[in-house]
């Protein structure tokens, strides 16, 4: 790289950086530490910043903190360590794990690691129903209700569907007593969707509900033309891998941070 270069971008200005990951989005499951749609979610916050890396006019990787993570994909002929060696200036104590960017003399995290599951569009019967306007409500709360300390509002949902990654979200909802969202993303035909978030009201597991969202969303993605839908769950959450192989995942690869030596 010649002239690497990190920009940070305003919620209003990630265009770029959403057809970037787009691009380098592969057909059977994501590609290094971001999908669009990881994006996507972001940028139900205000103050949301994503990184865009550029050699010249080229972007050549994207990335955003993630609490104490540094997210990134980059381009299939990015120089990695041109890269780590410039996130060193986000990489300050305490941002001590990077998702996709390997940094040297830092080691795979050992305490958890992170199971990547891929879905193969095919028939599926679904109660799921496409979020609109007057169910957007009973999708936040049952987020809310899904995610302990959640801070998801109606509000904030607004925020991300007026956002520049809002043509690539699908949400599904089953009507139950509190109702089951999942949301989706598409990155394009040919391409690798990704769910991001699925929740369950505590009330209604176990009775298919969560299972029913993932299907309704592949279904939906998969008629946009995606290739394959990927989730990504903790690999010691047995429940969310069970539900995800319930409705025909399998999973494709591991993936474990990098973490700074302690």
């Amino acid at each position: 790289m010649t002239s690497l270069a990190r920009h940070q971008l305003s919620p209003a200005e990630t265009g770029p950086a959403l057809r970037a990951l787009c691009e380098w989005t592969p057909a059977d499951a994501p590609a290094g530490g971001l999908h669009p749609g990881d994006v996507g979610w972001l940028l139900r916050l205000d103050d949301a910043a994503v990184h865009l890396w550029t050699d010249g006019e080229v972007p050549v990787a994207v990335g955003f903190l993630d609490g104490p993570v540094l997210r990134v994909t980059a381009a299939p002929d990015a120089d990695p360590g041109a890269l780590a060696a410039d996130a060193e200036e986000l990489l300050v104590p305490g941002n001590d794990w990077s998702d996709g960017l390997p940094v040297p003399g830092w080691e795979p995290e050992q305490e958890e690691s992170w199971l990547v599951l891929s879905w193969t569009p095919r028939p599926v019967a679904s109660r799921a129903e496409p979020v609109g306007a007057a169910t957007t409500a009973d999708r936040v709360l049952v987020h809310r209700e899904a995610f302990a300390g959640s801070t998801f509002t109606v509000e904030r949902h607004r925020t991300m569907m007026r956002s520049p990654a809002a043509g690539l979200a699908c949400e599904t909802l089953v009507r139950t007593p509190a109702g089951e969202p999942a949301t989706g993303w598409f990155a394009g035909k040919g391409r690798c969707g990704l769910l991001e978030p699925v929740g369950t009201h505590a009330d209604h597991r176990g009775h298919g509900y969560g299972r029913d969202a993932v299907l309704g969303t592949c279904a939906t993605l998969a008629r946009r033309g995606a290739s394959a839908v990927a989730v990504m769950t903790p690999s010691a959450n047995g429940a969310a891998v069970a539900l995800y192989r319930s409705a025909g995942f399998t999973v494709v690869r591991e993936n474990r941070d990098w973490a700074r030596p302690r």
